[in-house]
């Protein structure tokens, strides 16, 4: 007797589906599939709260202990590890809520909600970067963002992960200006498409095809935006004249109005006094 193909692809995943015996989780459902392994959300029984469980082979279980040595509010933390009874690999983490970067730009955000994620995914990048540890496949799919304004990192890879073609820098040795292209990669995505050029000059600097011509690590990507933001200029974007008067009308608003009310004040004041 011939099987259809749905009762077929119910038997895989049953056939899939994690043995938990002997562990302290019951598993829900299935929330996540990537290139490691199988997300699930779970029930940790003794402490009665509901976690991720992500269940991957035995050869990618270095991954946990990555993540583990990892201690950031931007990286999510791992509760613990273990193998199951067929041999693969587990490890229990906190059970994130919210959108993958991609779906919330979908929102349309403002910009500077958008730079505030750039800025927290930076952040915890920089952050492994000192523990030396690269990330290998940044993307928005990797990213959540949680419903009261919290970033996460996730999925960090293990060498021998190829990473995403749209995010991957073309270099085949791996090093922190590689995570410096994928963070690059990241910020041209989410940035809107009437965005300011100078943002999309340093998207464009850290994608460099060559690394010497990248930032020469995330932490300057990050200042690069931060003199964005404060209306200074940015060292990838050569200005025009115009644009240089632009910018710093737009910086010392303020100042050019008080300075402008005050001429207008001394014009006055000149007026009467000559009537």
């Amino acid at each position: 007797m011939e099987l259809s193909d749905p009762v077929l692809r119910h038997l895989r995943e049953v056939v899939d589906l994690p043995d938990l015996a002997g562990t302290r989780y019951q598993l829900e459902e299935e929330i996540g599939c990537g290139g490691l392994g199988v997300v699930y959300a779970a029930r940790d029984t003794q402490l009665d709260r509901r976690v991720a469980l992500k269940v991957m082979d035995a050869q990618w279980a270095g991954e946990a202990r990555l993540i583990a040595r990892l201690e950031h509010p931007g990286i999510v933390p791992v509760y613990e590890t273990g193998a199951l009874p067929d041999g693969r690999a587990f490890y229990a983490m906190k059970l994130v809520a919210g959108a993958r970067a991609d779906r919330y730009v979908e929102g349309n955000p403002p910009l500077g909600e958008r730079l505030r994620v750039v800025q927290r995914v930076g952040e915890a990048l920089a952050y492994a970067h000192s523990c030396g540890v690269l990330h290998r496949d940044l993307k928005p799919q990797n990213v959540m963002v949680g419903p009261f304004g919290e970033v996460y990192v996730m999925d960090w890879g293990v060498e021998g992960v190829a990473g995403t073609p749209a995010f991957r820098a073309p270099e085949t040795s791996l090093d922190q200006r590689s995570d410096v292209y994928a963070l690059g990669a990241f910020v041209r995505f989410v940035l809107p498409g009437d965005a300011p050029p100078a943002l999309g000059a340093i998207a464009a600097k850290a994608m460099s095809e060559r690394p010497k011509n990248r930032y020469p690590d995330v932490s300057e990507v990050l200042r690069e935006i931060e003199r964005f933001q404060d209306g200074l200029a940015v060292e990838a974007y050569a200005e025009s004249p115009w644009q240089r008067v632009r910018r710093f009308a737009r910086r010392n608003e303020v100042l050019l109005w008080l300075l402008a009310a005050y001429a207008g004040v001394k014009f006055l004041l000149f007026f009467v006094r000559g009537a």
